[in-house]
């Protein structure tokens, strides 16, 4: 049975391969989303994570910003991959549960209608989205949509630091590993810029997501490739 949340604590979603071993009190639902051979997406009950990519990323936002309530989508099962279905129907869900940040640390390569639906439904009903982006190459999505904050891991940053690159890949950088595990790369780094964005809209929970951007930049250790401090 998932637990109640908190009035007071900021739901925040996480769509990945969900979470094992974290307290009870800071999960507030779990939901499954699994593909048919049809391409249909049916829900069920979220089973513990067995590839630990979710639980590392649940940490980081939790380390960062424990005061929040973790609504946990699960899309992976067995390996690090989901369907855009899948992805967009984990998205609607977490809406329905009135969700205020959404981390999504996956991209895909092809630009799929329902996802791109999804993410615009969330974006125009105010809700942040953060998703990862690849340091180079083509861009991927949901990353790619518009209003979607896109983030990628940066090698400069330690933990708690984020960068703003605004090149072309990514808006934002961060902090490329996740303690005490073998996780690394650009779900990390998005997870980090996610932290951040859930402590600032811990704080001002009227925040838009125009002032968390301009925000975030302020944090930045980083601007651009090369530059020491903003």
């Amino acid at each position: 049975m998932p637990t109640v949340m908190s009035m007071h604590k900021l739901a925040v979603g996480l769509i990945d391969s969900g979470v094992a071993g974290l307290a009870p009190a800071s999960v507030a639902a779990s939901r499954c989303f699994l593909a048919a051979q049809s391409g249909d997406v049916t829900q069920g009950d979220a089973v513990d994570d067995q590839l630990g990519h979710g639980t590392a990323l649940a940490r980081i936002l939790l380390r960062v910003a424990p005061e929040i309530g973790l609504y946990n989508a699960q899309v992976f099962s067995h390996q690090l991959s989901c369907s855009a279905a899948q992805a967009a129907a984990a998205l609607v869900w977490l809406l329905e549960q009135n969700i205020r940040l959404v981390n999504m640390s996956f991209g895909l390569r092809e630009d799929r209608q329902l996802l791109r639906q999804a993410c615009a439904r969330a974006v125009n009903s105010g809700v942040v989205l953060v998703a990862a982006a690849p340091a180079r190459g083509e861009p991927v999505f949901p990353a790619a949509y518009p209003g979607v904050i896109s983030a990628t891991g940066d090698a400069r940053c330690a933990p708690g630091e984020i960068s703003l690159l605004e090149n072309g890949q990514a808006d934002f950088g961060g902090h490329v590993r996740a303690a005490g595990t073998n996780v690394a790369g650009a779900s990390v780094g998005c997870a980090h810029v996610s932290a951040q964005a859930a402590r600032f809209l811990a704080i001002h929970p009227g925040g838009s997501p125009a002032q968390l951007r301009v925000w975030l930049a302020a944090q930045a250790s980083y601007c651009g490739p090369e530059r020491r401090v903003c």
